[in-house]
């Protein structure tokens, strides 16, 4: 097959309907266009800029203004018209419907229904590809919009992942900005308009395209949906267009019914191509005509199909908060770092905290400053809650979970990097960043489609992600911790069963290990009655594991093989679960006393399990190690408004500040004591 040598025009379409909350207008930004007042940017791109902005009732929207630059140009003032008058003539199940247009300063604005949700673009990136019922679900519902699409005699032409937005009532595909209607000439001599990595062999020739240039569009989406890359792959126009025209299809981890409708999706001769109502009628196996298939589809898109999983409980076993918060910030995250300089609301006991002599102690570290110079305050995502940090901090807030009171259950936020943002993830029971900050590591909430509990790992060095199964249902495997050095997480195993009052209770079976650089895992059966009710944790070094048991709470070592190799007894409550249990080195670890009251705090020696301190504070729950003289604790004031993290000595000082919520709002946080950090 000959083609022609073509240059491209991208039409960059903007991130115009987006979960985030909108980041600052600028100074060149107006505050209001016609009657919508502007809230702040969603997004831009070659087109122009999208504003979240409120209407006269109050309503949110998206507002799509024309760039200056844009609008003396006549053919890119009609493409910007056309996507209006395109878009209305959709059904408006199926994209963000438009709600009105205007002008302002001589350039023109569109105003469409504003929808949460991300990009599959953004998602796939983000969580990783999709798999089982969610791609079955994604395929249905993409094809059922491009049906819909044909039926309005409407071609999209730049159909692509970036295009698609995953809505909680299905996807909607957006951005028609080079749609054309059937009855007009879709010619390009020269100039094709689209994303080369999806666009059809007629398209990139620049010849007439039709509805089925779309559903070859549609099925390197859904490659791309299911391994993370298109079915010819990335890279410059020349030799991607090469393998468009001569080479075959590498279709990703599509399989069954799927994988056959792509495939014929993806032929050279867009006569060989199914259409949308076809594609449809094949993935639901209706092989006849459905007068109802639309609507059929629709539904079927917004409807799981999966078992979902279970969170089974939180991984800290307190919950930190009085009540579930009354509201919950609609963003994937944004962080408000102001800089403080000998912030009194950051700092505590003017007294340096004592390191504390107790025969056997190990050699202390220098104490954290209780007025540090610069402290950076972070507003965090999901509530009232304020983060405090300096550079040299050992201690970094990686991840926490907010409970929301309509889903009734915890939403996960992890950082983007050990100092960077917050980002929501909702569809994770967990979410936990590895130490070097180089892994994000989330449970989902389904099972995959072979029925496995899977952890879903992005390599945020590589720019990867990969999927490691774990336990198949009803079995769960709930995240724990991290190694030290970043190289293994720990999982526990989990399953359902009635307990003699005659509610459902879950034990633990055993634990699991991932060697993360080779994505492998480890599934080890713990033979030891006594253990079912708690929770598996790492060891000091790496090297065992460890677990709480029986009434008196002390602790069980188990090697990697589950293998029961001493115990320690008698040493009383775990102070932080098995998570943050040891110090830095390994040298100590942390309870509460076994005769002591609230707020009495015991160090014990791991190797003797002999106690080497013991001291009151106001810490309602020690959450773990600052460095091998400090804790961090949970001091939770009843009669006040907020709750805070702070930094305990082992006199029992509460000296700096590192995070601080409002006591209305449940939450919990995961701190990581980074290998890199100060003292």
């Amino acid at each position: 097959m000959e083609y022609q040598s073509v240059s491209f025009v991208d039409p960059l379409p903007e991130a115009r309907i987006s979960p985030m909350t909108p980041s600052p207008l600028t100074s060149g930004d107006p505050q209001r266009l016609g009657d919508l007042e502007l809230l702040g940017r969603l997004g831009a791109g070659g087109q122009g800029v999208v504003y979240l902005a409120t209407d006269s009732t109050g309503a949110r929207v998206a507002v799509k203004w024309l760039r200056q630059d844009q609008s003396d140009d006549a053919a890119n003032l009609g493409r910007f018209l056309r996507e209006a008058e395109v878009a209305q003539r959709v059904a408006p199940f199926c994209t963000a419907a438009v709600l009105g247009t205007g002008v302002e300063q001589e350039r023109p604005y569109i105003v469409s229904e504003f929808v949460e949700g991300l990009s599959l673009q953004q998602a796939v990136q983000q969580d990783g590809p999709r798999t089982g019922a969610a791609l079955d679900r994604l395929a249905i519902g993409t094809a059922t919009a491009l049906a819909a699409i044909h039926q309005a005699e409407i071609v999209h032409r730049d159909f692509k992942p970036a295009n698609v937005i995953l809505a909680a009532d299905g996807p909607r595909v957006i951005d028609f900005g080079i749609a054309r209607a059937l009855s007009a000439t879709s010619t390009f001599s020269n100039t094709p308009i689209g994303t080369p990595a999806y666009m059809s062999p007629e398209q990139i020739n620049g010849a007439a395209v039709g509805p089925a240039s779309d559903l070859f569009s549609w099925a390197g989406t859904m490659v791309f949906a299911s391994c993370g890359r298109p079915p010819f792959g990335d890279g410059p126009p020349q030799p991607l267009i090469n393998r468009v025209f001569t080479a075959q299809p590498d279709l990703g981890r599509l399989d069954g019914p799927l994988r056959d409708v792509v495939r014929r999706c993806l032929a050279k001769d867009p006569a060989a191509r199914p259409t949308a109502e076809q594609v449809i009628r094949l993935l639901l196996g209706h092989p006849v005509p459905d007068a109802n298939l639309l609507v059929r589809g629709a539904e079927q898109a917004a409807v799981s199909g999966r078992p979902t999983l279970e969170p089974r409980r939180n991984r800290r076993p307190l919950a930190i908060g009085l009540a579930a918060a009354a509201a919950l910030v609609l963003a994937a995250a944004v962080t408000v770092p102001t800089m403080l300089r000998n912030d009194p609301a950051a700092t505590g006991s003017t007294t340096a905290p004592a390191t504390g002599t107790t025969s056997g102690q190990p050699e202390t570290s220098t104490p954290p400053p209780t007025a540090p110079a610069t402290l950076t305050r972070t507003t965090l995502p999901g509530g009232s809650i304020r983060l405090y940090e300096r550079p040299a901090d050992r201690v970094t807030l990686t991840a926490y979970e907010v409970y929301d009171k309509k889903l009734k259950d915890d939403i996960d936020y992890a950082r983007q990097s050990l100092h960077g943002s917050f980002e929501r993830y909702p569809e994770n029971w967990e979410s936990l960043v590895s130490p070097d900050g180089r892994y994000l590591a989330g449970r989902a909430q389904e099972y995959t489609s072979d029925d496995y509990d899977s952890v879903l790992f992005t390599d945020r060095q590589a720019g990867s992600t990969f999927r490691v199964k774990t336990v198949k249902e009803p079995l769960i495997s709930t995240i724990r911790s991290w190694s030290k050095d970043g190289s293994k997480l720990l999982l526990n195993i989990d399953r359902k069963t009635r307990g003699e009052d005659g509610k459902d209770e879950w034990v633990s079976l055993g634990f699991a290990v991932v060697d993360v650089p080779r994505a492998e895992v480890s599934v080890v059966n713990v033979a030891d009655d006594s253990v079912r009710g708690s929770d598996f944790g790492w060891d000091g070094h790496d090297d065992g594991v460890v677990i709480g048991y029986g009434d008196d709470a002390g602790l069980r070592f188990f090697d990697l093989s589950g293998k029961a190799t001493h115990q320690v007894a008698g040493v009383g409550p775990l102070a932080s679960g098995t998570t943050e249990l040891f110090s830095p080195s390994g040298k100590l670890f942390v309870t509460e006393c076994p005769t002591g009251g609230d707020g009495e705090t015991c160090v014990w020696a791991t190797d003797t399990g002999k106690k080497v301190r013991e001291f009151s504070s106001d810490c309602d729950k020690v959450l773990g190690w600052y460095d091998e003289s400090h804790l961090f604790c949970w001091e939770q004031d009843n009669n006040a408004t907020h709750n805070e993290v702070r930094v305990v000595a082992f006199d029992g000082k509460l000296t700096r500040k590192l995070l601080e919520t409002s006591n209305k709002l449940d939450f919990t946080p995961y701190f990581t004591v980074t290998p890199a950090g100060g003292s």
